[in-house]
């Protein structure tokens, strides 16, 4: 026993680091922090204040920049349901059953990581394009997709769809069939086991991938700026907007608007955090149920 206790103390200290090896990185990984996260925030909202209060309200509040707003929020209240509903049920599919095409399936989901926004936005200038696929057809029956609202959207889905999805996989992989299984043989229905058992399970993933859905649809550039045309005060979302008046050297408006995605960036954080908090507290509950 002696020898033993010995053994784990000997094990223990080789693997403590001395507090000034712990205390220096602390200190590295709080100035890299401060020097490419608090600093550059801090720096958003000084500029955007800086020629007072009233400025900054009246370039948020003006024409272009509530436009700006509108079209962001319209994009984002579309791909957020649109990919919560596919991120479910690709991750019920993939995670539950077996079937071919499973592993296409798994790359094409990762698809959107793998290009860049930019290659993104002009595949659909390619398809939809007055040159393009689509493009005669669409002129000849007078619809609208790139430089328009919807061009705008499927670029905000196409870069957004990977995150519920691969929030759910993992997590639906890890707590296995058991519990479904049980549902149905009671008696019931896929709806049922569903919304009864899978949902409930996985909730706090969900709406953290939701979270973090929701948080890229409102921050998109490259795709969304290669399909809207930046028509000013109709197809420019915020993060298009910030870019004109910054060429413009607008720099006090263009800060301002900036402070709105500085300000969705905290909220998103603060939700992040808040769920990760839940999700923990609901698996250390589980363990200790389990242990129980």
């Amino acid at each position: 026993m002696t020898a033993a206790i010995a053994l784990s103390t000997a094990r223990s200290a080789s693997t403590e680091e001395p507090p000034w090896v712990r205390w220096c990185l602390i200190f590295l990984a709080l100035s890299f922090l401060t020097l490419f996260l608090f600093v550059p925030l801090a720096t958003v909202f000084h500029q955007a204040l800086k020629k007072g209060v009233a400025v900054y309200l009246n370039a948020i509040a003006e024409a272009d920049a509530l436009s700006a707003i509108r079209l962001t929020l319209i994009a984002a209240a579309i791909s957020v349901p649109a990919n919560l509903v596919f991120g479910v049920a690709a991750a019920w599919a993939i995670a539950k059953f077996e079937f071919r095409g499973k592993s296409l399936l798994l790359t094409l989901i990762d698809l959107p990581f793998a290009v860049s926004p930019v290659i993104s936005g002009l595949i659909y200038v390619l398809m939809f394009g007055a040159q393009g696929w689509f493009g005669p057809w669409l002129q000849a029956n007078d619809i609208h997709i790139l430089f328009a609202v919807p061009g705008i959207v499927l670029a905000t889905v196409f870069v957004t769809f990977p995150f519920v999805a691969r929030e759910l996989i993992p997590l639906m992989q890890a707590q296995g069939n058991d519990e479904e299984e049980a549902a149905i043989s009671l008696g019931a229905s896929g709806w049922q086991t569903l919304w009864r058992v899978t949902l409930p399970n996985v909730k706090w993933g969900l709406l953290y991938g939701v979270i973090l859905c929701n948080a890229r649809a409102m921050g998109e550039f490259g795709a969304v700026s290669v399909v809207s045309g930046h028509i000013r005060g109709m197809t420019n979302t915020l993060p298009l907007h910030v870019e004109i008046l910054y060429n413009e050297y607008n720099f006090a408006a263009a800060f301002a608007v900036a402070s709105i995605l500085a300000l969705l960036a905290l909220v998103t954080l603060a939700a992040k955090t808040y769920v990760e908090w839940h999700f923990g507290h609901d698996e250390r509950t589980i363990i200790q149920e389990h242990a129980a």
